[in-house]
């Protein structure tokens, strides 16, 4: 592959998909999209890429792209995140939503459906604490292959090995010959879309946590801070948003601040919505300090909330 067609699929994987390709990354360029040209009739990467010039072979562009995004994923990953869902998260919004009883979640990196299955069966496990509550999450990814296998929900024995605990394999799957389904129940809580980070997503509505784990980090810095912004605009200015370990707002946006004594979680910041007026400015922060008072009653006093034990989900 030349220089000139290397600079071409960075641009190209930039502009439709955010990926921030390296100029150190041409070997894996070449051991994924060799395959990927050799099943769509061309002879090697080069003739792939002048096809891709062209512009007329939509399942080609679709193929390179899905080919180039990760789709890592397992059930309850790093583990904190759904720690934190379960004693923090869920108990303050239920002191904040008691009169509505609605709460929606959106994870906008859903890949293969780990991590909104692993929030369903957490709020499945809550239950009795959320009697009459509407809950939904929608998951979204930009691979339209790894929404089909999150929407059908089969897994195989090593991936039901990686982070879900053996009673909640029990409980919520069924063995089909040798693979792993979620029961119907399960998958019935989760909207599977497919979505692109880049475009606009207003028409999801407004949610109150947003799990957007692990994808950010292979954009370039100007990409994160419009997401990052966009995002803000889509939730309530009670919620949270969640981050990968590895992915921090800092220096990129003011739109979030981190929730003291937890790890890549972020709430909205109600001090820089300048654009705003006084009187819009006034209502987010008098829910601001709602919402402080019911992390207080959730999880105790300022103090004891950051320092509150987060109960391990048991293996």
């Amino acid at each position: 592959m030349t220089p000139a067609d290397f600079t071409f699929l960075q641009t190209f994987l930039k502009t439709r998909s955010g990926l921030d390709l390296a100029a150190d990354k041409q070997y894996l360029v070449d051991s994924r999209l060799t395959p990927v040209a050799r099943q769509h009739g061309h002879e090697d990467a080069t003739a792939m890429v002048a096809a891709l010039r062209m512009g007329r072979e939509k399942a080609l562009e679709e193929a390179v792209i899905e080919a180039m995004t990760t789709n890592e994923s397992f059930f309850f990953r790093d583990k904190t995140p759904f720690d934190e869902f379960r004693d923090r998260i869920v108990p303050t919004l239920r002191e904040l939503r008691s009169e509505q009883r609605k709460l929606r979640i959106w994870c906008a990196a859903a890949s293969t459906g780990q991590e909104p299955y692993s929030l369903a069966m957490i709020l499945k496990e809550m239950a009795p604490q959320l009697p009459n509550w509407h809950t939904e999450i929608i998951g979204t990814d930009l691979s339209k292959d790894v929404i089909e296998k999150a929407r059908t929900g089969f897994y195989s024995q090593f991936e039901v090995q990686r982070g879900l605990p053996a009673q909640f394999l029990i409980k919520y799957f069924s063995q089909q010959g040798e693979m792993w389904q979620i029961n119907p129940s399960m998958r019935g809580m989760v909207n599977y879309r497919v979505m692109n980070l880049l475009d606009p997503f207003t028409a999801l509505g407004q949610f109150d946590v947003i799990y957007c784990r692990n994808v950010l980090i292979y954009f370039d810095a100007e990409t994160k801070r419009d997401v990052f912004d966009r995002l803000a605009r889509q939730m309530a200015p009670d919620g949270y948003l969640v981050l990968g370990a590895a992915e921090t707002v800092v220096g990129l946006t003011d739109a979030f601040v981190r929730v003291e004594g937890a790890r890549g979680i972020y709430r909205p910041n109600v001090e820089v919505d300048s654009a705003l007026d006084d009187p819009t400015r006034l209502r987010r922060q008098a829910v601001a300090s709602g919402r402080d008072m019911a992390v207080q009653r959730a999880v105790g006093t300022p103090a004891a909330a950051a320092s509150a034990k987060v109960l391990p989900i048991r293996r």
